[in-house]
């Protein structure tokens, strides 16, 4: 039988990964957003795809080749993969040059 610490450590690393998504990084210029929101180019937010609903004003934290950075979702990117996601300019270009327009992170609900 597998020791307690052994089963919370296997848990813990399922549910992880489990909350950890792959795929595109866009950005767009803000306004009014789904969430009832006006937010600019500024401002630390993201959009996610309808598949992710509901998730109006949770913080997401962003990965992309060593550096991390964090958004609140205030917005829906209805052309988003299930798990791509949209954010504000200010958030793309702590990550990576705006001129590449897309890149490929890893983000996860912080």
């Amino acid at each position: 039988m597998p020791s307690v610490t052994k089963l919370v450590l296997t848990i813990a690393l399922t549910v992880g990964s489990v909350l950890s998504f792959s795929g595109d990084m866009t950005y767009f210029n803000p306004g009014l957003g789904a969430c009832g929101w006006t937010n600019g180019d500024g401002d630390a937010i993201a959009a996610l795809s309808p598949s992710k609903s509901g998730n109006c004003g949770r913080n997401i934290k962003i990965h992309y080749q060593g550096k991390s950075t964090s958004a609140k979702v205030v917005d829906k990117c209805p052309g988003c993969s299930a798990e791509s996601i949209d954010v504000s300019p200010s958030v793309f270009e702590k990550l990576a040059p705006k001129d590449l327009g897309r890149v490929k992170v890893t983000w996860e609900f912080a």
